[in-house]
């Protein structure tokens, strides 16, 4: 027997379709009205917000949906329009980002091509993206320089927020980046021009946040022009878009300040920091932090020190070097403290005069190195302190046979030479996956090789073992940890079988049992933590988990 209609589905349908109807005339409806009235449909709202992020935004009530894979070249002379956009002619898109997209535009009443930058979520906007739009356009409208993108107006047609701006023939530096290491004085020349105009955000009280190889655009005679201040902050405190804790920009570019989400300090030195970001990769072709993931990349800028120049690329002066490692320093205090400061000294490195920033002492080069290779600089201090312990124990212990003594000295230098051939290896990205593998089944039996040689399988040493499984945890990589976890629970439990074939250890079962368990309880709570921190990476990046 058939179901009987119910009259409460009938009501929220006829409701629905009349909020739909309202938005296909090119009307914005009244959502909070509308959710007041329909409690229950404020779910399918969400739904329909949802979707509308994934599509590209129609323009306008009668228009084609826009064609998102459509080509900025689609503009050539004869070529169809995508779609009209009050007295726009949308050509082609251009690119697009998490707030908005970008099209090649022909203004139809002065005759010109602009490039037209409408909100992604369309008329379902939430009020903070719709504020956010605005305040990008109000902070760029504002700013008169050559090098700067301008914007000619903005407003909201059929319920879509959007402004046009200079369109920029050409490519942008990220293009250019592509195609191998830059020149060293041309890079100079590029970033020196783009931290002029930085330098004018700044005198109006705007930090960028954002700036990165792809947000400069160069048009056809090659000369740069800083766009998307869609993450823009105003100096004004009571102007603030982001909260503080809130990560928001482009790890392998931005400030290690901004990506612990410490925003009340990010300021017109954050901007230092990205261009020497962006002075880093036109000179080695990569940017100075790019990991395998989002998570990988942020935890290198906060804790890391990037690839020293002039061994990614030989050709880079010195003086430059100092000048990008000035940027890229940690401490805010100790980067250049002005755009104009920057492009200054850019300035002395192209006329052959004697830069500003200089080589720093002994022992800041030291913690710049262990922040660079923490692996190798942990190990080898351990290492040393271990040869340290020994050689002072065989001089005041005088029962110490040297042979002893030789043979733990020796395997404690080979366990050093190991970890320095695991770095070399760590540093071509193909094989860094192989390399920390290799590296931590050599520490379990070395460790290992120190107790046997020791004969310390009852002494206080076996600490390592559990110290490997947790450390292994640095790596933030769940198959490492287990791999180290049952690595040493096997080699454990051969050094307890080997001691118990020499007649030793009669009657410990139990207690070897309890370690061996203790390290798989911590290998399970580390490879757990870590798979947590994996599952907010994934998050970030918008991608399911394995």
């Amino acid at each position: 027997m058939a179901a009987e209609p119910n009259g409460n589905d009938d009501a929220h349908a006829a409701a629905l379709d009349s909020y739909l109807a309202e938005l296909q005339a090119g009307r914005k409806p009244d959502r909070a009205s509308f959710v007041a009235r329909h409690p229950e449909m404020a779910g399918m709202l969400d739904c329909l917000e949802a979707l509308d992020q994934l599509a590209p935004p129609p323009s306008s009530a009668h228009a084609e949906t826009i064609d998102s894979s459509a080509s900025a070249g689609s503009g050539a002379p004869g070529a169809k329009p995508l779609a009209d956009f009050g007295r726009y002619e949308l050509i082609g898109e251009i690119g697009r980002g998490g707030m908005g997209v970008v099209y090649k535009a022909r203004q139809k009443d002065l005759d010109r091509i602009v490039a037209v930058k409408i909100i992604l979520t369309g008329q379902l906007a939430s009020p903070e993206i719709v504020r956010r739009f605005v305040a990008e356009s109000r902070a760029a409208a504002r700013l008169q320089h050559p090098n700067i993108v301008r914007i000619h107006e903005a407003g909201e047609i059929h319920g879509q927020h959007y402004f046009a701006m200079e369109y920029v023939a050409g490519s942008n530096l990220a293009a250019l980046a592509q195609r191998g290491p830059l020149d060293p004085a041309e890079a100079a020349r590029l970033v020196r021009t783009v931290a002029r105009a930085v330098e004018h955000l700044h005198s109006q009280g705007i930090v960028h946040r954002d700036l990165k190889p792809s947000n400069i655009l160069l048009d056809e005679k090659g000369q740069p022009f800083v766009t998307d201040f869609g993450l823009a902050k105003l100096l004004d405190a009571q102007s603030q878009v982001t909260q503080s804790g809130v990560i928001a920009g482009t790890p392998s570019y931005m400030p290690p300040e901004q990506a612990a989400g410490r925003t009340t300090e990010v300021g017109p030195r954050s901007d230092v920091y990205s261009l020497g970001a962006i002075l880093y990769e036109l000179l080695a072709g990569r940017p100075p932090f790019r990991a395998e993931s989002p998570l990988d990349t942020l935890v290198q800028v906060i804790e890391s020190e990037p690839t020293l120049l002039r061994v990614v690329n030989p050709r880079v002066p010195r003086e430059l070097e100092l000048v990008c490692l000035r940027c890229l320093e940690k401490s805010p205090d100790a980067r250049y403290p002005s755009a104009a400061a920057l492009a200054d000294d850019l300035e002395r490195f192209l006329k052959g005069e004697t830069v500003e920033a200089r080589p720093q002492g002994a022992w800041h080069q030291a913690r710049r190195w262990a922040r660079r290779e923490p692996a190798l600089a942990s190990r080898l201090i351990g290492l040393a302190i271990c040869a340290v312990v020994a050689q002072v124990k065989y001089s005041a212990v005088h029962n110490v046979p040297l042979e002893l003594h030789v043979n733990v000295m020796t395997v404690l230098a080979v366990w050093m030479l190991v970890s320095v051939a695991c770095q070399w290896f760590l540093r071509n990205e193909r094989r860094a996956g192989i390399a920390r593998f290799v590296w931590a089944g050599a520490d379990v039996l070395l460790l290992t090789a120190v107790l046997k040689v020791d004969d310390a399988f009852l002494s206080p040493l076996i600490v390592g073992y559990p110290m490997l499984v947790v450390a292994s945890g640095l790596w933030f990589r769940v198959p490492l940890v287990a791999f180290t976890t049952v690595m040493a629970a096997l080699v454990y439990s051969t050094l307890v079988f080997d001691n118990y074939c020499r007649g030793n250890g009669q009657g410990q079962w139990n207690w070897h049992a309890i370690f061996v368990v203790a390290l798989a309880i911590i290998g399970f709570v580390v490879a757990y933590q870590v798979r947590r921190v994996r599952a907010l990476s994934r998050f970030y990046e918008g991608r399911p988990l394995p």
